[in-house]
């Protein structure tokens, strides 16, 4: 670990926070090893009670150590997401899962002062007496469950979001990458408090026992059957949940498109951590006449860029035997249905390999209706090209399918592109290369039906670990609630009239100039 210039540490108790040198404040230095979830949820809630509200910097300071705790240890942490995957390129783990966060810390560290601030509305309503605000409350403990295939990213850039909305944070990465779990908990309490940010580990349980606990916001990662679970558990609490999960991604590759440069960014989307990311591209959708040259290509583009597999470590290994596995089953089944296969395998080598657990990548194409790897997200090296001839045939497909979390289009901004978004439902849609919606603080990031519920990233984060306050003040004469409340006299009953006559009007008036 790289030692900083001055050490960041836990914020003090009070609010708001006393001076400091640097980032150096005073050491706690209790950490969740040896504390059971609940103790460690009965400290981070007494914290929140006893310090009140953060003020901004506060906030800020958080981010920048959340932010520090991974730069610093940034090489330590490539080598165990390499060691965890088996082989997985140093510059794909810095750039996802170290460099990728930093993105979105960066939005909310610029925007938490306004985002913060109490709102005054309906201001020409304050003039008669009837005042009107929204505060931007901390919701107090916010649970994070994260997924193996970015551990750190899907953990850190909620925890920031959280931090910025004034929250403390219990952070659960995945079992499957425990050695990347045991580098941030290892170095976590160097920048944290535990009553700020706990690191959790598989000696505190499992996520089932985690998804338990009455935290105030529980937010998870993962596949849509263990996200299902998870929102069972919270909901036996009433915690309101976030789930970020996962499903096929369609790409529709447009008439008008390049047909190949459209294959190739499409070829190199789906080799992103050997497929293993949610916003991979699951199948395409190509012109017909085009469908031979698409192929050609994609294919051409990995032969190009993997002269080696088995034994490169630019190409990412699947994480473990049970998937595998799972992913073999599902080229083998398609085959077996009467599916065409096309894989680039390096001559010399024996590919796919169980002991690497090297897949090569594969295209699929004549995949038969009722084949598993139509029903069953690939999570792996393996692209299914359908043809098409008129627009209306990809979009009834995607449509008998559950929601996707992204849809990818390639070509023009076009009719056929509005069409597209028009007709069919998605977490987000991105034009002519992969997971542009990551890019932008502006944008939300989230599913839609089983591909997720809620959202994060920028403001949509610190909204989602917000509470939107109403606040009011009456300085009236008159009171609603004896307008409300018996004896009514003669007198309320005009009042009520008047108001129901006056409504009609309005609504008659809407109804016709809609018309």
């Amino acid at each position: 670990m790289t030692e900083p210039a001055t050490r960041p540490h836990a914020e003090p108790t009070s609010s708001p926070a006393p001076a400091r040198t640097g980032t150096v404040a005073q050491i706690r230095p209790r950490s969740a090893a040896g504390m059971s979830l609940q103790e460690i949820l009965d400290a981070q809630r007494s914290a929140f009670l006893r310090d009140g509200i953060p003020d901004a910097r506060t906030r800020i300071d958080r981010i920048n150590r959340l932010s520090s705790l991974l730069l610093d240890n940034a090489d330590e942490i490539a080598e165990a997401l390499r060691d965890d995957f088996g082989s997985r390129p140093r510059e794909l783990s810095i750039a996802t899962d170290v460099a990728g966060c930093m993105i979105d810390l960066a939005d909310q560290r610029r925007h938490v002062r306004k985002w913060m601030a109490t709102e005054k509305v309906a201001k020409p309503a304050a003039l008669m007496g009837f005042s009107q605000r929204i505060r931007h409350d901390p919701l107090g403990v916010v649970g994070i469950i994260g997924p193996w295939n970015f551990p750190l990213q899907l953990t850190v850039v909620p925890a920031g979001d959280a931090f910025a909305a004034g929250n403390r944070v219990m952070m659960r990465p995945s079992s499957v990458t425990a050695r990347t779990t045991a580098v941030l908990a290892k170095h976590a309490p160097d920048y944290f408090s535990v009553e700020e940010l706990a690191v959790l580990t598989p000696d505190h349980g499992g996520g089932s026992d985690f998804a338990k606990l009455q935290v105030d916001h529980l937010f998870f990662t993962g596949s849509p059957e263990v996200g299902r679970s998870v929102a069972a558990e919270a909901g036996k609490n009433l915690v309101p949940v976030t789930l970020e999960l996962g499903g096929k991604n369609p790409v529709v590759v447009d008439l008008d498109a390049d047909i190949r440069a459209a294959a190739e960014r499409i070829a190199d989307a789906k080799l992103v951590n050997s497929g293993q990311v949610c916003l991979c591209p699951d199948y395409a959708f190509v012109p017909a006449a085009r469908l031979d040259e698409f192929v050609d290509t994609v294919v051409a583009r990995w032969r190009t860029a993997n002269p080696s597999i088995a034994g490169n470590d630019q190409y990412t290994a699947t994480i473990n035997e049970k998937n595998y596995t799972r992913i073999v089953g599902l080229i083998d089944d398609a085959v077996a249905r009467g599916a065409s296969k096309r894989q680039v395998i390096p001559p010399g080598e024996s590919l796919p390999d169980a002991v690497s657990r090297k897949i090569p990548p594969t295209v699929l194409t004549n995949v038969r209706p009722g084949s598993d790897i139509e029903g069953d997200e690939v999570f792996g090296p393996v692209l299914t090209v359908y043809p098409y001839r008129d627009l209306s045939e990809a979009v009834e497909y995607i449509t008998a399918h559950p929601h996707p979390l992204t849809m990818y289009w390639f070509g023009p901004d076009n009719a056929r592109y509005e069409q597209l978004q028009a007709t069919t439902r998605s977490g987000s849609v991105n034009g002519n290369d992969f997971a542009l919606n990551l890019l932008s603080g502006s944008l939300p990031f989230g599913g839609v039906g089983t591909s997720g519920m809620g959202s994060y990233h920028g403001h949509f984060g610190f909204a989602t670990f917000s509470h939107a306050r109403a606040v009011t003040h009456s300085r009236m004469p008159i009171s609603f609630g004896r307008m409300m409340s018996a004896p009514f006299t003669p007198s309320d009953k005009r009042t009520t009239n008047a108001q129901l006559s006056m409504w009609k009007t309005i609504t008659k008036r809407a109804t016709k100039r809609n018309r």
